[in-house]
């Protein structure tokens, strides 16, 4: 059941990636370009803990049991990116 569940995962990887390629392309197409992503890092509640996932990678980055040490650690991500350079996007 291991390797299903890695490669539905994978898939949808594949799957999140190409729609990301797509939505450049069209943007190219007319011109313009993609609206910048606001944030970064989002806070989810999964089970009893709050994941805080990297919406570049997809990826959890850390958890917490709270949700405003979540959203304190997630803000803390934000701002060490942005110091870093070019990490504003």
């Amino acid at each position: 059941m291991q390797s299903i569940l890695q490669q539905r995962f994978a898939g949808l990887q594949a799957l999140r990636l190409r729609s990301f390629i797509a939505t450049s392309e069209f943007y190219s197409m007319i011109g313009q370009e993609p609206p910048a992503q606001k944030v970064r890092f989002q806070v989810r509640a999964i089970g009893k803990a709050y994941h805080i996932v990297d919406l570049v990678t997809g990826k959890t980055k850390a958890f917490r049991w709270t949700h405003a040490s979540a959203v304190d650690t997630a803000n803390q991500f934000e701002t060490q990116v942005a110091s870093q350079p070019g990490g504003a996007q």
